[in-house]
C-alpha cells in the first residue's frame, strides 16, 4: 500500500498545526504533512513574508524532498493560492508534480476582482483586522477580546493579508495533475469565481460545494475529509 502525503498550508493567521486533528480522521495511507510557514508556530523566530512568491520559492526548497514520494497539496483561503505557486515553483523546479491539487474557500487566481480588491493592498489596523475576524465568523470572540492573544495573532494576519492583497496573478503554463476546488455555499466567493480554476489545469477539475460559511472545512470536516479520500483514493498505487 503506497502511501500520500498530503502537504497543507494554513489559512490566514494561523499555524499550520489547525489541519493536525485530521490525521486522526483519515485513513492510514493519506498522511497529513503540515507545512508550517515562517513567523509562527515552530518558526516563529523567522521573518514573516509579504511576498507571495517568494514565500513560494523559498516553501518549493523547503519542500522538494517531500516530493520524491506520492503528495498531494492542499490549502485553505490564503493557502490555496500559497499551495497553487507552490506547485508551480516545484515545478520550475523539476520536481514531480502533486497527484492533486486541493484549493478550498478562494476565488481563482484570476477572478480577484471584488474579493480582495484594493482592501488590502496596504497594511491594516489592529481594529480593521479583528473586525475581518469577526465577519469571516472563524475566530470566538473570547478570543477576540484577549489583547495577549491578538499582540500575537494581528502582525500574523496583517503580514497574511498584504500576501492576498498584493497578489498578482502571473500567466504561465496550466498545471497537469488534478485540480479539486471546494467552496462555501455562504462564502464571499462566488461559484463563478470557483469553476474559474479550471482553467488552471490541463488533468481534471471538480468542483464540490458545502453548506456554511468561509471556514466550512471545520464546520463540515467529515465531508471534507470524505471529498479528499475519495478523490485521492483512485490515484494510489499498489505496492
Amino acid at each position: 500500500m503506497t502511501v500520500i502525503n498530503l502537504l497543507c498550508l494554513p489559512y490566514s493567521g494561523a499555524s499550520a498545526m489547525v489541519y493536525s486533528r485530521w490525521r486522526r480522521a483519515l485513513p492510514a495511507w493519506l498522511q497529513v504533512r503540515p507545512v508550517e510557514l515562517p513567523g509562527r508556530g515552530a518558526r516563529m523566530a523567522e521573518a514573516l513574508h509579504t511576498d507571495m512568491q517568494g514565500l513560494a520559492r523559498q516553501l518549493a526548497q523547503e519542500q522538494r524532498l517531500a516530493t520524491s514520494t506520492p503528495y498531494a497539496l492542499l490549502g485553505h483561503s490564503l493557502g490555496a493560492l500559497l499551495a497553487f505557486e507552490l506547485a508551480h515553483e516545484l515545478q520550475a523546479l523539476g520536481c514531480p508534480p502533486p497527484l492533486a491539487l486541493f484549493a478550498c474557500g478562494t476565488a481563482a487566481p484570476t477572478r480577484r476582482e471584488d474579493y480582495d480588491g484594493q482592501r488590502w493592498r496596504e497594511p491594516k489596523s489592529d481594529t480593521e483586522l479583528i473586525d475581518e475576524l469577526r465577519e469571516l465568523q472563524g475566530t470566538p470572540e473570547q478570543v477576540l477580546a484577549n489583547d495577549e492573544l491578538m499582540s500575537l495573532t494581528l502582525p500574523i494576519l496583517r503580514a497574511d493579508f498584504l500576501l492576498c492583497g498584493t497578489y498578482a496573478y502571473r500567466q504561465r503554463p496550466a498545471l497537469g495533475c488534478p485540480l479539486h476546488v471546494l467552496g462555501g455555499e455562504e462564502d464571499r466567493a462566488s461559484r463563478e469565481q470557483l469553476q474559474a480554476w479550471q482553467h488552471e489545469t490541463q488533468g481534471s477539475f471538480s468542483l464540490q460545494m458545502f453548506p456554511g460559511g468561509h471556514f466550512f472545512i471545520h464546520d463540515h470536516e467529515p465531508g471534507v475529509l470524505a471529498a479528499l479520500t475519495s478523490a485521492l483514493e483512485p490515484l494510489r498505487l499498489t505496492g
